[in-house]
């Protein structure tokens, strides 16, 4: 009886330890957690692609929470994330879903911020899906007959060039122009080294040019301002008599000056005309008289 007794005590003592070992083991699993001292966090994603209860919460790289739970909203997910209660976290903290493996397992990457200013954990953030292979993948596929042409074009470049380098009438202009390339060289050298002295000589004479040329401006400096102020005196000068000109020409053109009336007046033609026409006749009368008896002048004088 006691045999049996302390058989039963021992399944009991059994089962008790490996239920509470398979409750840790599930808790650890899932990430659960009896310490009420964490933190919780609600992030907001247009698309968390996979991404699960469960999957792993981590600050550059370390892990310190877990997802607890996954709701969708219209257009977005929210997902809120258990801390643990050491996470510090800043107002500009940035957070992205991203790829743990290669298996397509999720995290969430958190960036704590670099700011003096503490989040709020009672707001909402905003996060972003930054990409995994599948969308990689999709992206690739948008542009896969783009790709595709581009190859085709690069074997047919591959193929003319083959053809081109094969051509031996082709490889041998290339040879004849680099050799001939080598002996301009060559030659070039050949002149630079017989005219060594002179080109050394033709560099310090612009040097010298040069040396002169700053000396007489710093000698003539005030001279030279001088000149610049006349040759503005000058300008100004002409500016103001090109004034002037323009002015008068306006004037004379509205006849608002006597050579204006003078040049605009429609009757002065007429005038003139009248004036040498009387003055032909007059000068008829006196050719006339003076071939006859001479100029013959009536005047009538009456004293008073």
């Amino acid at each position: 009886m006691k045999n049996q007794k302390k058989t039963e005590i021992k399944v009991g003592i059994t089962v008790v330890v490996g239920v509470l070992v398979f409750l840790w083991i599930f808790g650890w699993a899932k990430n659960y957690n009896i310490n009420s001292n964490r933190k919780e966090m609600t992030i907001e994603f247009n698309s968390v692609a996979g991404l699960e209860v469960g999957d792993a919460a981590t600050i550059n790289g370390v892990r310190k929470g877990f997802v607890d739970d996954i709701e969708v909203k219209g257009n977005k997910v929210i997902v809120k994330v258990n801390l643990d209660n050491d996470v510090k976290l800043m107002k500009d903290a940035t957070f992205s879903i991203l790829m743990l493996d290669l298996m397509g397992g999720k995290k969430i990457e958190i960036n704590p911020g670099i700011s003096n200013t503490p989040i709020d954990f009672a707001q909402v953030q905003q996060g972003k899906f930054s990409g995994d292979i599948s969308t990689a993948m999709a992206a690739l596929s948008s542009v896969q007959e783009d790709l595709v042409s581009v190859i085709k074009e690069v074997k047919i470049s591959l193929k003319n060039m083959n053809g081109l380098f094969a051509n031996s009438t082709f490889t041998d202009e290339i040879q004849t122009s680099v050799k001939n390339l080598n002996d301009l060289t060559s030659k070039l050298n050949i002149v630079l080294t017989e005219n060594r002295d002179n080109l050394k000589s033709l560099i310090e004479q612009g040097e010298n040019v040069s040396r002169n040329v700053n000396e007489m401006l710093k000698d003539n400096r005030d001279a030279i301002k001088e000149t610049l102020r006349n040759a503005q005196n000058v300008v100004a000068n002409t500016d103001t008599l090109v004034k002037r000109i323009n002015s008068f020409t306006a004037e004379t053109k509205g006849q608002n000056n006597n050579l204006g009336k003078l040049l605009y007046d429609k009757n002065l033609m007429t005038k003139l005309n009248k004036s040498m026409e009387q003055i032909n006749e007059l000068t008829k009368i006196l050719v006339k008289q003076l071939k006859g008896d001479g100029v013959n002048v009536d005047a009538n004088i009456s004293i008073f």
